[in-house]
């Protein structure tokens, strides 16, 4: 049963991969320049095109569902962290202007 695993099972430690790169995706998506936020999509295109020019994924199809799935979840996380940081800024503002208003 062993020999049947592919090369890319990471097992256990896959999920602990996987938190801390969505958890990386978020961070770098508070940050003030939206950009920061397509540095870890973008690696994770490049890397998964990698792996299949390479034949390390062997169809096509598992191709594009990877690709589309790991890029919608980092996107969301970018989406998310974007509606964070909007929020703090507006709240920050908020308070400013209940200061100045006093």
């Amino acid at each position: 049963m062993k020999g049947l695993r592919s090369k890319m099972d990471l097992g256990f430690y896959g999920v602990f991969i996987a938190a801390g790169v969505l958890g990386a995706q978020y961070f770098f998506s508070t940050r003030n320049h939206a950009l920061w936020g397509a540095i870890i999509p973008a690696a994770y295109a490049v890397f998964i095109t990698w792996l299949f020019v390479t034949n390390q994924i062997d169809h096509v199809m598992k191709y594009v569902l990877i690709l589309l799935l790991g890029l919608l979840f980092l996107l969301g996380e970018w989406k998310s962290g974007r509606t964070y940081l909007r929020e703090k800024r507006k709240k920050e503002l908020d308070k400013m202007r209940a200061m100045d208003m006093n």
